[in-house]
């Protein structure tokens, strides 16, 4: 089955929805929670005949939804058509989508021993070491994804810890320009504008991230 890139993903014409960290991202503003029950239940017979399951919040406000073809890891045709289907029943509401409202958080920790020190977070984290999976601690709509950084040995205090905060291509810029603003640092911009590293005032990093490349 043939994956997307983020350029693919441009030429699909998708602009309610943005390729964050694990797949597709749109919020939609319903206003009020009825018309957002309404909303995710025409969202989920949508689903049911297409044979492939989004994940969807629903909160008094808006509905987030997120689309990934699991089985693959990555995002296909199966992830845009639903996209499309979403964004149609979503003007056919009248609800608008929300893109300038999205991000998504990940935890990353440097670590020498992945293997030592993952089955520990995720058991803490998901209650199961099975949640550890290729490097990773897979999360929920309750828990960021935690991913292991392979790091040499080094000695404590260091910063372990720091936060990956992915955020649509095109608000990137300003988000950093905020937080510079804000009493910030630059660190290192070598790789933007997929990953751009900043630093607050006592040198706590974290990343703003893209999926442009």
């Amino acid at each position: 089955m043939d994956t997307y890139t983020h350029k693919d993903l441009l030429d699909a014409g998708l602009t309610d929805w943005r390729d964050l960290a694990q797949g597709l991202h749109a919020r939609f503003a319903t206003g009020d929670f009825a018309t957002g029950l309404r909303f995710v239940d025409a969202v989920g017979r949508a689903a049911e005949e297409a044979g492939h399951h989004p994940d969807v919040t629903l909160t008094y406000p808006w509905v987030d939804i997120s689309l990934i073809s699991h089985d693959v890891g990555a995002l296909t045709g199966r992830d845009v058509e639903l996209a499309q289907q979403i964004s149609t029943i979503a003007r056919d509401q009248d609800i608008e989508a929300r893109p300038a409202d999205l991000v998504q958080v990940e935890l990353a920790l440097d670590s020498a021993d992945i293997p030592g020190v993952g089955p520990f977070w995720a058991a803490l984290l998901r209650g199961d070491t099975a949640a550890l999976q290729g490097g990773d601690v897979v999360g929920d709509a309750r828990v960021p994804l935690l991913w292991f950084q392979d790091t040499d040995e080094h000695q404590t205090p260091r910063q372990r810890f720091h936060l990956d905060v992915w955020v649509p291509a095109e608000l990137a810029q300003d988000r950093i320009a905020a937080a510079l603003a804000a009493g910030g640092t630059m660190v290192d911009e070598e790789a933007a504008p997929a990953l751009v590293v900043l630093a607050d005032a006592e040198g706590n990093r974290a990343c703003v991230c893209t999926a442009e490349r």
